[in-house]
């Protein structure tokens, strides 16, 4: 497996591209093309992806409380466009979007990192989850899960892609299972950053969604 990741091994870069045009072909399907299962079946590969890199960026921050304040800057920054492009109204709290999920998943593995033993551990987590679950968050407190998964076995590669394997399976199997195709290109990171272009892929995400409400209108 080392092998392979040094010939064909992917950086965190081209992880992030991935995931971003799984992300936009997801809710160009959800949002144009609700009757179209085949958008939302590539969709479901970048939410294991955005989780596993959300992992690898706690892990290597320099600064955590920078890291915790930017995912909820573009939390509240991308709640207006998910609402507008998923229910056609400005502000609507059914429903939160992804980075709400990410910026509770960044507390939780800060406070993993502080915890004593396993019993705390899992209060912790279960604690987060049920936050998650309260907000509604997307993914809720099954994403929540995931990260967690992803942080305490970040060592141990195959046994966090069979973990990953079996929440896409488990967790709304029907659509999500095929999400599990994501673990192909988790087990290739190499560990490299590549190219570095942080702000755009947070500003990719509110973005996106705006055009996509924008071609919707047209579209009526």
């Amino acid at each position: 497996m080392e092998w392979i990741r040094n010939k064909i091994g992917l950086t965190s870069f081209q992880l992030k591209c991935i995931a971003i045009i799984s992300m936009v072909i997801d809710h160009t399907g959800a949002i144009l093309y609700p009757d179209e299962m085949i958008f939302r079946y590539i969709g479901r590969i970048a939410f294991p992806i955005f989780c596993f890199l959300l992992v690898e960026g706690f892990c290597h921050t320099g600064n955590v409380y920078r890291y915790m304040r930017r995912m909820l800057v573009f939390a509240f920054v991308s709640e207006i466009p998910y609402d507008l492009a998923f229910q056609g109204r400005i502000l609507e709290f059914g429903h939160q979007n992804v980075f709400f999920t990410l910026f509770l998943g960044v507390i939780l593995m800060w406070a993993l990192q502080r915890a004593g033993e396993w019993p705390e551990k899992a209060a912790e987590i279960v604690f987060v989850m049920w936050i998650a679950g309260i907000l509604k968050t997307d993914y809720s407190y099954t994403g929540i899960l995931l990260i967690a998964v992803f942080y305490l076995l970040r060592d141990r590669l195959w046994i966090k892609l069979a973990a990953g394997t079996a929440w896409c399976f488990i967790w709304n199997g029907f659509v999500q299972k095929y999400g599990a195709l994501a673990m192909i290109p988790v087990a290739l990171y190499n560990g490299e950053r590549g190219r570095s272009m942080k702000y755009f892929f947070y500003a990719f995400y509110p973005l996106h969604l705006l055009i996509l409400y924008g071609i919707s209108r047209w579209m009526i």
